[in-house]
Formats: C-alpha cells, sequence, structure tokens
C-alpha cells in the first residue's frame, strides 16, 4: 500500500475516532477545537482527543498511554523492528527533530513506539532496536488483542502480515533501500514483512492531535512545530 493510501486511511478512521471519543468512548470527554495555525503535516478535522490505551513498556511496566504522556507534546509511531524503511526513518527523523528543539521544549517531548509485530518484537528486541535512535524513546508491546486494540484507540486499522520483506541474496537481515532512509541496523533475518499506518502522530500539550506525519516530512518540519505542540 503507498504512503498516500494510508495517510488518507488513517485521517479518514482518525475522523471517526473522534466522533467516537466525544460520544464517550474513552477520550477525554470534550470535544478539541481545531487548531488556528498551520502545521508542516496533515491536519485531522475534526481535531481527535488523546487516546486511551494500555500496553506494557521495554522494562516490563504497564504503560497508560493517557496518563503517562498527558500535558505533554507527544509523538506516537505503530511500526516494527524488522521494518525495511518506513519505521526507522521515522524514528531518526523525531530524533533529529529533538535535536534541532530548544531544550527547554525537547525535555517535555515524549516519544512512544508501538510494536506491531507482536511475534518478533520482544522487550529486549524492541529496547535494543530503538536505541539505535535514543534511549529516552519508549518502547511498548502487548498481546496481539491490546495491539490492535491501541491501534483502533487511535484511529487507525490494526497492522497485518503481508508477504516477506525483499532482500539482498544471501543475506537475510539486510536490504536495498528506498531513496532517504535513514541509515539504521536489522538485528536478524527481515521474514515477513507488516502493513500498518506509516504516520507519525504527533499529540499537543492540550491532549489533542493536531497534525500527523506522512512519509517525507523532514526533522526540521518536525522541529518548527514542536514549540506549537508545547503549549499548554
Amino acid at each position: 500500500m503507498r504512503d498516500t493510501d494510508r495517510v488518507r486511511r488513517a485521517l479518514a478512521l482518525l475522523a471517526l475516532s473522534a466522533v467516537t471519543a466525544c460520544g464517550g468512548g474513552g477520550g477525554t470527554g470534550s470535544a478539541p477545537k481545531p487548531s488556528p495555525v498551520a502545521y508542516h503535516g496533515v491536519e485531522p478535522s475534526p481535531v481527535p482527543p488523546r487516546p486511551q490505551w494500555v500496553l506494557t513498556d521495554t522494562d516490563g511496566k504497564p504503560f497508560d498511554f493517557q496518563a503517562e504522556t498527558k500535558g505533554r507534546p507527544t509523538f506516537v509511531y505503530f511500526g516494527y523492528t524488522h521494518c525495511p524503511d518506513e519505521c526507522p526513518t521515522a524514528m531518526a527523523d523525531i530524533a533529529a527533530a529533538l535535536r534541532k528543539t530548544d531544550p527547554a521544549v525537547r525535555e517535555k517531548v515524549r516519544v512512544v513506539f508501538v510494536t506491531t509485530d507482536v511475534k518478533r518484537d520482544t522487550a529486549p528486541v524492541l529496547r535494543r532496536w530503538l536505541d539505535q535512535f535514543s534511549p529516552d524513546f519508549v518502547g511498548v508491546l502487548g498481546t496481539q488483542a491490546q495491539v490492535d486494540a491501541a491501534q483502533r484507540a487511535s484511529g487507525i486499522k490494526p497492522a497485518y502480515p503481508e508477504g516477506l520483506a525483499p532482500t539482498l541474496p544471501g543475506k537475510p537481515d539486510q536490504h536495498t533501500h528506498k531513496e532517504g532512509t535513514a541509515p539504521h541496523e536489522h538485528f536478524g533475518p527481515l521474514g515477513y514483512a507488516v502493513a500498518h499506518s506509516a504516520v507519525i502522530f504527533a499529540y499537543d500539550a492540550a491532549d489533542r492531535l493536531p497534525v500527523v506525519y506522512p512519509g517525507g516530512v523532514t526533522p526540521s518540519d518536525i522541529a518548527a512545530d514542536l514549540p506549537v505542540l508545547a503549549r499548554p
């Protein structure tokens, strides 16, 4: 599936999620208002609230997304460590954006990576992969039902296995990189691919989702939006 198709589908479902949350289905309980500013990504309309879901972090502790990130600018990405291009690039772009950001803003930001590959992404695998980008990034995992529920609560369809990931001859842990893919390393054969949303969710300090970033958005774009996302 092309990135543009994923974005369109994600935004359509995000609108549905906002309607459901406003009806009392696990949101903040109040209808968020659209942002008056122009962001450097795609702006959902209406603007969904920060969703509620609970998974487990790489230390084995429960991670209540709404409670752990409430009132803080938060980036969320649903992906997997064997992902050839989109996932490592998204994580690298966020890390690069944070390096461009004023420390006073940067210290408020949370970055959460939700694995959509519950069979292969154990806590040690997820932690090792995320540490390529930042030891501060939070990795969370759960059962298939829990991860699917978190995706639905966030307004997207659950990810699913989709064929084999193409690799280099005789090198099952390496692949031909798409143009613009960030440098990264895989710690095992790529095996099967997983179709997932491939957008960065950006929640603001007011606990809304005013913008999502599809592939192609630059770290500078994300960094430019961070001071706005950090406003209470």
